[in-house]
């Protein structure tokens, strides 16, 4: 019976024979620069429903807030998701930073 020709490679194969490209010059480096640090102010919190709409606790109430959490974080405010829900509502942390 014959044999089953396995598939082995060649590892005395020449290279190609076309002329390698020359390598492209790199990239100028860029210098970075590290941010201040920023201080932020007095963390509050915020309820986020499913339609994405944010309540902040105030005088015993739960009010409507001006920013999404998304709009929070683009704000450059530090935003946590804390772990326990209020009537299926996400709970999130936020501190926005002082004007300097």
């Amino acid at each position: 019976m014959a044999q089953k020709h396995r598939f082995s490679r060649n590892k005395n194969k020449p290279q190609s024979s076309r002329p390698r490209a020359s390598e492209p010059a790199p990239a100028p480096r860029i210098v970075y620069e590290p941010k201040p640090p920023t201080q932020y102010g007095k963390p509050f919190v915020l309820l986020e429903d499913g339609d994405k709409n944010t309540f902040e606790y105030a005088a015993g109430a739960w009010i409507p807030y001006g920013l999404t959490i998304a709009q929070c974080r683009r704000e450059d405010c530090l935003v946590k998701e804390l772990p326990q829900k209020v009537n299926g509502k996400s709970r999130y942390e936020v501190r926005c930073p002082l004007p300097t």
